[in-house]
């Protein structure tokens, strides 16, 4: 089968490597749609996250959806010809804080994508069947590829206590920050602001419940979200950047007892706050790591029509084109949100 495989920033090969077969408790997965993520460009564009580094040709794609191909000994409830969505954690199970609840934080925990363990970018995978929602009927495979991201959404929404009627804003409005502007128009905010350098993704945050957008370079995010909340200042801040100015920027668009949820991940493995500002103003800061336990309630809002995924899918790429999705991506004025790619012909999804 052929696999996506990144050797080097910004060097991708397609190599055919063995189809895997499924241990027990384990189901062979045809994936058919694997959206690229923010974390995946981090990968594709520097080699590395932080401390997290692909060494050895790694195999991308954690967002991905696709068909049970075979099921391995003692699998229940899931049958070959399933369309299913993958949970790509695989936690421990064990240690005090999966136990706790928080899987999400498991020291232990593998994930598709993350070194050294491959992720979807590939025709086949094995994949534990206790990580696999089967999809509703009629479900397309690039919606459910996309539910790992709301679930990402949801889980740092969870974080923020968001109360009716509270002001918030959004710096950074990729995928991951446009879900939380729908999220929060939901959850009742009186509110919502966004800010993004781009202009088509300040667009699609207005589309998604944003009351008023400010393009930073042309606007001053600061001053401006002061300014339309008559020097108040936000509850709720989420930074889904990943910038280093983000944070810091913020903070000071808080009120005194603001909350700011961090889900960007900083190009440098730091994240700039002034102390004194943040401790003047008692502001609760909290880091928003992947996901846990959401993804009943991220079908229920998708089928339901309270959230919209196909609104932030916009590009398709055949795996054998993943270096050019990649690069479309990156682009700094990019009209990409969410692009998917599927490792088998779109006449098959």
């Amino acid at each position: 089968m052929r696999a996506a495989r990144l050797y080097a920033p910004r060097t991708l090969q397609y190599d055919d490597v063995p189809v895997p077969e499924p241990g027990e408790g384990e189901v062979l997965v045809r994936v058919g749609a694997v959206g690229l993520c923010g974390s995946d460009l981090h990968y594709y564009c520097d080699g590395h996250i932080g401390t997290s580094v692909a060494a050895e040709p790694l195999v991308l794609g954690h967002e991905f959806a696709g068909t049970v191909e075979a099921v391995g000994a003692g699998v229940r409830g899931l049958h070959v010809g399933d369309r299913v969505a993958v949970d790509p954690a695989i936690p421990c199970g064990r240690c005090e804080v999966c136990l706790e609840g928080h899987p999400n934080i498991c020291p232990s925990v593998r994930f598709a994508g993350t070194p050294p363990t491959d992720g979807a970018l590939r025709e086949l995978l094995a994949w534990p069947a206790q990580q696999l929602i089967r999809l509703p009927d009629g479900m397309q495979l690039d919606t459910g590829a996309a539910l790992e991201t709301l679930g990402v959404c949801l889980h740092a929404l969870n974080l923020s206590h968001l109360r009716l009627a509270d002001r918030v804003a959004v710096l950074g409005v990729g995928p991951i920050g446009l879900l939380i502007v729908r999220l929060a128009r939901l959850s009742g905010a009186a509110e919502i602001f966004a800010t993004d350098p781009n202009p088509k993704r300040l667009a699609a945050a207005r589309a998604l419940g944003a009351d008023a957008t400010i393009q930073v370079g042309v606007g001053e995010p600061v001053a401006d979200v002061m300014r339309l909340t008559g020097g108040r200042g936000l509850d709720i801040a989420f930074e889904a950047a990943g910038a280093l100015e983000t944070p810091q920027q913020a903070i000071e668009m808080l009120r005194p007892g603001g909350t700011l949820v961090l889900v960007g991940i900083c190009p440098e493995d730091r994240i700039p706050l002034a102390a004194s500002a943040s401790r003047r103003k008692g502001v609760t800061i909290k880091l928003s790591r992947r996901m846990k336990h959401v993804y009943p309630r991220t079908l229920a809002l998708v089928q339901r029509g309270m959230v919209d995924l196909q609104q932030i899918i916009t590009h398709h790429y055949p795996l054998e084109h993943t270096a050019q999705a990649f690069e479309h991506l990156a682009q700094p004025d990019t009209d990409a949100l969410k692009i998917i790619i599927h490792p088998k012909h779109q006449n098959e999804i």
